[in-house]
């Protein structure tokens, strides 16, 4: 099955019929913004390992996403997915695939967590604008679609009240959307609260006054205990986020110094393979010297890129009562490795089981991890400057040889 044709064929059926069926009302869920979901879907997808069949399954409901609201707006999930379904049985998708697209489509207008990665992504796709630098446009937009489709004008602290209880009861599926939205979600919220302090008090009630408040600006004790509650849950998020984005950002640098290493080996490597192989330039005289100077500098900068790459794991052994006072950072394998599993497991229920304990080793697994980063940098650093100078001082050397030597 040629599925890039299919879902060449999907784009151009969701582009015509949403032409065809054209709507000035919607202002937000159009053909503009389907294809800023493909993008954005295709971008989380690329993250995972994903088959071809997956990957097929996650693109194509992002191109019928929106298509729905171009037939029954009151239903749109239901109405994209009859539509894609319709669409590709015709095509001669097999049943499965069909299924498993509906699925991805209904994921999104349902509260619950998705079924599978490919119903994550799709999910996540279709809010990763409330992360976007532009979500206060997007959040007008919404609204006068809302007000037109609805033949009503909401009153702009009604939306407002609503934007804030989505913003706070939303949440990202994917480690992707994760890692780069939720900071920017919760940003977005903490705004809207701050312009709006009264809307903020009662964003987790109805848009009608609660029955629960005896007076204007006076909120019940119930209601005070929800609110604290809720944002002892926003700070353990935001925390929560901070700790994987900033792992994460570690992980991605310490990737690229990796990548930038075993490129200078692959390089100097070439370099002195050619050198060797030229054995009549080590046979003049006036280029000896250029070509030993040359040598050294390819030598010296594999050195110090193996030295940024080269694995190093702790020898010492840690003692009970590291554990107990939690010295020991059990989030690398470096330093639990030798344990037999009783006493590892034993040491992580005890971290896990302390708040503040987990905290620590979190933040002793980023501190070490930065300093893992740093010697690599620090390594990297000199193997390049060594490069650079070598290679400059060489080529001069080559040049005035036939003169000096």
């Amino acid at each position: 099955m040629d599925y890039d044709l299919l879902l060449k064929d999907a784009e151009s059926f969701v582009s015509k019929y949403m032409r065809k069926h054209e709507n000035p009302k919607l202002l937000f869920h159009n053909l503009a913004t389907t294809q800023n979901v493909v993008s954005v879907a295709d971008q989380i997808a690329q993250h995972y390992s994903l088959n071809e069949r997956e990957l097929f399954i996650v693109r194509a409901a992002a191109w019928f996403l929106y298509v729905g609201y171009y037939k029954i707006p009151a239903t749109p999930e239901e109405s994209s997915a009859e539509i894609a379904a319709e669409f590709f049985t015709n095509s001669g998708v097999e049943s499965e695939i069909v299924d498993a697209i509906k699925q991805c489509i209904l994921a999104t207008a349902h509260y619950d967590s998705p079924a599978n990665i490919p119903a994550s992504i799709v999910r996540d796709a279709d809010t990763f604008y409330l992360g976007f630098e532009n979500f206060p446009s997007c959040d007008k937009l919404r609204r006068k679609e809302f007000s037109q489709l609805n033949k009503s004008n909401i009153d702009k602290s009604e939306w407002k009240r609503k934007t804030i209880r989505e913003l706070e009861a939303h949440q990202y599926f994917t480690d992707y959307a994760k890692s780069r939205m939720e900071l920017n979600v919760q940003g977005h919220l903490k705004r809207l609260k701050k312009k709006n302090p009264l809307l903020a008090q009662d964003s987790r009630l109805p848009f009608a006054a609660s029955a629960e408040q005896s007076s204007p600006g006076v909120i019940s004790e119930s209601g005070k205990e929800k609110s604290k509650a809720h944002k002892n849950d926003s700070s353990a998020r935001t925390i929560e986020t901070m700790f994987r984005t900033t792992s994460a950002n570690s992980q991605r640098l310490s990737s690229q110094a990796d990548t930038k290493a075993h490129i200078m080996i692959s390089v100097n490597t070439i370099i002195i393979s050619l050198m060797l192989g030229l054995r009549q330039l080590a046979q003049s005289s006036s280029l000896t010297v250029p070509v030993v100077v040359l040598l050294i500098v390819n030598l010296v900068t594999i050195v110090f890129s193996i030295l940024a790459t080269r694995p190093n794991i702790a020898k010492r052994k840690f003692t009970g009562e590291d554990f107990e006072q939690n010295n020991v950072n059990l989030l690398f394998f470096g330093n639990f490795y030798s344990l037999d599993f009783g006493s590892y497991s034993s040491a992580m229920l005890n971290i896990m089981d302390d708040k503040q304990a987990l905290h620590i080793t979190m933040l002793r697994n980023l501190y070490e991890q930065g300093a893992v980063l740093a010697k690599k940098y620090k390594m990297l650093k000199i193997s390049y400057n060594v490069f650079m100078y070598g290679l400059i001082l060489s080529v001069i050397f080559f040049l005035l040889a036939p003169k000096i030597f």
